[in-house]
C-alpha cells in the first residue's frame, strides 16, 4: 500500500516549469528565490575557490556591473570537483570579497551533481536547451536563463563570460 501511495504521489507531482520554482538560502543563509529576478536574464555559475578557473570571478563581476539592469550574476559554491571549495560559507564569501570584490549573489554551498544533488541543478541539468543536458563536468559551468525563468544556454567551464558566446544574447 505504501508503494501505490508513493507511484500516485510520484505520478501527480510536476516537473518544474522554471527556475522560479526553487527555494534557495543566500550565502548569509537567508532564504531567496531565484523569482525576484523575474523580467531578467539570469546566469547560474556553479563556482570553486581553488580552481583553475577561479579567476573568472573577475569577468563574472565585471560581466554583472556591465549588464546591470539586465542580467543578474549569481553564483553557486560547489565542492564536488576535487574538493576545490572546501571552506564554509562565511570562507567563501570573505574570499570572494576580498580577491575579487564580488557583488553579485552568492548562494550558499550546494552540491551540483550525485545523489545529493541540489534540486535547482537537477533541473538545470535536464532542461531542454539547444546546447547540451547531463552531469556537469567542471567547476564554473554556466546556465543562462531568460526573463521567464526558462534555461535557454548551457556553456562549459572554457566559456569564460565576457566571450561573445554570452554576451551575444544580452544585447
Amino acid at each position: 500500500m505504501k508503494l501505490l501511495t508513493l507511484i500516485l504521489a510520484f505520478l501527480f507531482i510536476s516537473a518544474p516549469s522554471s527556475v522560479y520554482e526553487f527555494k534557495l538560502k543566500t550565502i548569509d543563509g537567508q532564504d531567496f528565490s531565484l523569482a525576484k529576478y523575474k523580467g531578467k536574464k539570469v546566469l547560474i555559475v556553479n563556482t570553486a575557490s581553488k580552481c583553475g578557473f577561479t579567476k573568472q570571478y573577475t569577468d563574472l563581476e565585471k560581466l554583472s556591473e556591465q549588464y546591470k539592469g539586465k542580467l543578474v550574476v549569481v553564483g553557486f559554491p560547489a565542492n564536488n570537483f576535487g574538493g576545490q571549495e572546501p571552506g564554509t560559507n562565511q570562507d567563501i564569501k570573505t574570499f570572494c570579497k576580498e580577491n575579487f570584490s564580488v557583488t553579485f549573489p552568492m548562494s550558499g554551498k550546494v552540491s551540483v551533481k550525485g545523489l545529493d544533488i541540489d534540486p535547482l541543478f537537477q533541473y538545470l541539468t535536464t532542461a531542454p536547451n539547444p546546447d547540451f543536458t547531463g552531469e556537469i563536468k567542471w567547476n564554473f559551468e554556466k546556465f543562462l536563463i531568460d526573463e521567464n525563468g526558462k534555461l535557454i544556454h548551457r556553456f562549459r567551464s572554457q566559456t569564460t563570460p565576457l566571450s561573445e558566446d554570452i554576451t551575444k544574447y544580452l544585447n
